[in-house]
């Protein structure tokens, strides 16, 4: 790699870009195995001292060096773990409201919020890229979160999400369960992989943008609907006043479906190998927010859970994507 950079026609290349991109990676990779074998060497260090001076100093000392390589390890140990095709990339999360009216929409709202929180959180940039508001609350957004390994951490979210609570918008205050859709998308735009997709393949519509108004909805038809002729599949971006930036929005969505596509058709493909591995298939019910009548957030694959759900609602999410993570690599 380094005697192909110090190539004198270099940047004239095709994969210029992308041969700086794989360098920066293998640099990250080497960089966190110095690391741990630096923090190796300290440990050493320290108990060789403490087998002919054992003092409390010292013994403070190699625990928090052993504490720190622990923790480098597992950092290293997860970083292998999204080895993925596409895992290094940004991703785009779409949340579809269940059915439920109101209360489903509001939930909606409320995953939109935990996503956009953990992406802050997390240092990472997220901005919507379209949704449709109806009555107060959400029934379909896709939001894009730019930033390394972030469809890697977050594809595991694809699936069903429930919640369970004592709904605000019943008098009664009973107790009520609302569903939401979630799926995880890598941005294509970042790969060096470029799907190409034949003119000839695509339906491009255009309509007038539709909504409860506002700045987003508007009197000509810039929205644009894409259907993909040999899949089926079909998707649409009404967000931008714009016409252009609609279809340049929902060709981004396409794109990155058909990628999330192939990865589901290969996941599936291992599911029939083994059958006991069916349960982390894609778009089955992945996690419950029980909010009562006690609190818990569950996670029906790994069955991991977390006694404080207003915590990952608030998006405190890292803990557990990367247990469930771990989990899901050690069943597949």
């Amino acid at each position: 790699m380094l005697v192909k950079t110090q190539e004198p026609n270099f940047w004239e290349q095709q994969d210029a870009q992308t041969s700086i991109s794989q360098l920066a990676e293998k640099k990250q990779f080497l960089s966190k195995w110095e690391q741990i074998i630096e923090k190796q060497e300290d440990v050493k260090a320290v108990l060789e001292i403490i087998e002919t001076e054992e003092t409390e100093e010292f013994i403070t000392e190699a625990t928090t060096y052993i504490g720190e390589l622990t923790q480098l390890l597992d950092t290293f140990d997860l970083y292998h773990l999204l080895s993925g095709k596409h895992d290094k990339s940004s991703a785009i999360i779409s949340i579809n409201a269940g059915a439920g009216g109101t209360e489903a929409r509001d939930w909606a709202s409320m995953l939109c919020r935990m996503y956009m929180r953990w992406a802050e959180e997390a240092n990472y940039k997220a901005k919507i890229l379209d949704i449709l508001k109806e009555d107060g609350g959400i029934k379909y957004v896709a939001i894009s979160i730019e930033g390394s390994y972030v469809y890697g951490y977050a594809k595991q979210e694809t699936g069903v999400h429930r919640l369970v609570r004592i709904s605000p918008f019943d008098s009664n205050k009973r107790r009520h369960t609302s569903f939401a859709a979630v799926e995880v998308l890598p941005d294509m735009e970042e790969t060096s992989e470029d799907i190409e997709i034949a003119t000839s393949d695509l339906r491009i519509d255009t309509f007038r943008a539709s909504g409860a108004g506002g700045q987003h909805v508007n009197t000509t038809d810039s929205a644009v609907r894409i259907l993909h002729i040999p899949t089926g599949i079909t998707v649409q971006c009404q967000n931008e006043r714009s016409q252009h930036s609609n279809k340049a929005t929902a060709m981004k969505l396409l794109k990155a479906t058909l990628a999330a596509e192939e990865e589901k058709a290969k996941q599936e493909e291992k599911n029939k190998v083994n059958a006991e591995k069916k349960e982390i298939a894609w778009g089955s019910q992945v996690r419950s927010y029980i909010m009562q009548p006690y609190q818990m957030v569950k996670d029906h694959r790994s069955n991991i859970e977390i006694g404080d759900v207003q915590a990952v609602l608030d998006g405190k999410l890292s803990e557990l994507l990367e247990k469930n993570l771990r989990f899901l690599s050690n069943t597949t």
